[in-house]
């Protein structure tokens, strides 16, 4: 089992797929960081030897990016002063629906939550 910042990563997984279960690393920075490291792309987890470990994550360590805790705490942050400002994003947050201009009247479904019928008006 290889743990890189408090995440286990999955042990089945290519390397670059395996990193982007670390909260604020992409695909992108993923194969960066395995090719930085020397790692063949077709390296699963299980295969990754210690000093591979090692490596990425000393590579992790000097990354200019927050990861995991600081990242998700930096962005709730981020909710809570739109909140309290009460500007139009922090009222959309408070009553969970979309923020960035999404349509409502049908969609945003996972927002929402599961649909609340709502009883027809007798004639």
């Amino acid at each position: 089992m290889v743990r890189l910042v408090g995440v286990d990563l999955p042990r089945n997984k290519r390397v670059a797929y395996a990193l982007t279960y670390i909260h604020g690393i992409g695909i992108k920075t993923a194969k960066n960081l395995i090719e930085s490291a020397n790692i063949s792309k077709e390296t699963r987890t299980f295969e990754l030897s210690t000093e591979q470990t090692i490596v990425l994550r000393k590579l992790l360590e000097n990354l200019d990016l927050k990861l995991e805790g600081d990242l998700r705490r930096f962005n709730g942050l981020n909710i809570k002063r739109l909140n309290e400002i009460n500007c139009y994003r922090g009222q959309r947050h408070r009553n969970s629906l979309p923020v960035h201009g999404q349509r409502t009247r049908t969609n945003a479904r996972a927002r929402r939550g599961a649909k609340k019928t709502v009883t027809g008006k007798k004639k």
